[in-house]
């Protein structure tokens, strides 16, 4: 790892264990336009990824792991990318994906609560017993 201008510069292998993503993820984010910027590369053509790559990727990872469609994320990044001027926009797009992150949570809280019950009847504590 080397440190160009105070800024981390990490071969894709070592973005992909800091991210916990594969290289090959990395480098198909990048094509499919999910990054903000193009990666920089060394004077070997070998990518090259900054502190600010990292963060963004996280984001990117985060947004996917909750639900997010890439075409979604693809959206914001263009946004993003397109500088000042166009924040309501990403704002409504983070606020209706927070929603639907929202209502996820209290559906899988439901199914948890009715998991919790079925341990409980197995375990012998529960009010009353349910089939199955």
């Amino acid at each position: 790892m080397s440190v160009v201008a105070d800024r981390v510069s990490l071969s894709i292998a070592e973005a992909a264990e800091a991210t916990g993503l594969t290289a090959h993820t990395l480098r198909y984010y990048e094509r499919d336009g999910l990054l903000l910027d193009s990666v920089e590369r060394a004077s070997s053509g070998h990518r090259r990824y900054t502190d600010a790559d990292l963060g963004w990727i996280r984001l990117v990872t985060r947004l996917r792991a909750t639900g997010m469609p890439i075409r979604e994320i693809r959206h914001y990044a263009e946004l993003v990318r397109s500088g000042e001027g166009n924040e309501d926009a990403r704002l409504a797009l983070l606020r209706a994906h927070r929603d639907r992150v929202r209502a996820q949570l209290v559906e899988v809280a439901t199914h948890l609560e009715a998991i919790e019950g079925k341990i409980a009847v197995y375990e012998g504590t529960a009010d009353s017993c349910t089939s199955a």
